[in-house]
């Protein structure tokens, strides 16, 4: 078998080299409390789509910061009883997707709500002011500053989490039916919702992205989505006096760290020839997850479409 990482069986116990500040726990505590008081009102618009039997419409929220946050948001037409809900997460640079994806959950009776991560290819406001450098990708977007309250994906991670909670708080779904997923960014925010909204109940993650920088760097692998990263090193730190520095700040937004918060049960597809998030970025996240946990491995896989994996989720969100 072609080998990119570690073995398989360091893999299985690699738990990864992410700095946790010494802070992390209030930092992420003190964030939620922004989230509660930012509620789960939200505004519905018609959408330009339509499907026979589902309800298709613009969800609006207003997120951290003030921001105006855009996701799409399907229903069964007739609904008995109350529903269970599924959170959906875009890959980077990309948007909520299109709306024939999404319907064979809501014809199998899930209220679905899809993200669009704010600043990239959707409906989303991005209104972060930071000083420095802001040309280059959203991971470096306020590490200048030197102040985590301002790193872009703080809010991003914490618009995750208000995207389940506006699913529980609607009167049709149940509040304890609701599964997260996406894939590489959206796998990474379908972690940090999780654990952010422990209430999450199923959630299946595609080989996350925001996990382990460190990791990504001593591989030599700060290209693809992560060369943002060498970017803002050959530009702000050329001798490299304050990695250490560096890395304590993208500790903040690094899903490994987050893991250990989650609750519910993880169901996680991992590809072991994956050069844009690594096999060991990704068993760095996994291997922290101390909830109920199962995964599924394609070894001659990269950052790809993984067979069978659409087809697994669904199964495995039926259990809702």
């Amino acid at each position: 078998m072609p080998q990119l990482d570690f073995p398989l069986e360091i893999l299985k116990q690699y738990t990864g080299s992410s700095i946790f500040p010494k802070d992390f726990n209030a930092y992420w505590d003190r964030a939620l409390l922004e989230l509660d008081a930012a509620g789960v009102a939200y505004s519905l618009e018609p959408a330009d789509f339509s499907a026979p039997g589902v309800t298709c419409e613009y969800l609006y929220f207003t997120g951290a910061g003030g921001a105006r946050v855009a996701c799409k948001f399907l229903r069964p037409e007739k609904i008995e009883g109350k529903i269970p809900g599924i959170a959906m997460f875009h890959g980077y640079f990309g948007d909520s997707g299109g709306w024939v994806s999404k319907l064979p959950y809501a014809y199998a009776g899930c209220a679905v709500l899809a993200l669009d991560v704010r600043g990239q290819m959707g409906r989303s406001e991005d209104n972060l002011c930071v000083s420095g450098n802001t040309l280059r990708g959203h991971i470096i977007r306020g590490l200048s500053g030197g102040d985590p309250d301002k790193l872009f994906f703080r809010n991003v991670f914490l618009d995750a989490a208000q995207t389940a909670r506006i699913l529980m708080s609607m009167d049709f779904v149940d509040e304890n039916r609701i599964g997260a997923t996406g894939g590489s960014q959206g796998g990474g925010l379908t972690i940090a919702c999780a654990a952010l909204e422990p209430r999450v109940k199923l959630n299946a993650p595609v080989y996350p992205f925001l996990s382990d920088y460190k990791r990504t760097w001593e591989m030599d692998l700060f290209k693809g989505a992560y060369d943002e990263l060498s970017y803002y090193i050959r530009g702000i730190d050329p001798r490299q006096k304050s990695m250490d520095k560096m890395f304590e700040m993208l500790g903040y937004i690094d899903v490994a760290n987050l893991a250990p918060r989650i609750k519910g049960e993880t169901y996680m597809f991992m590809a072991l020839m994956d050069d844009i998030c690594p096999p060991s970025t990704q068993f760095a996240v996994y291997n922290r997850i101390t909830a109920p946990k199962s995964c599924e491995i394609y070894p001659n896989h990269g950052h790809e479409g993984l067979p069978d994996s659409d087809e697994l989720i669904f199964r495995f969100f039926q259990r809702l």
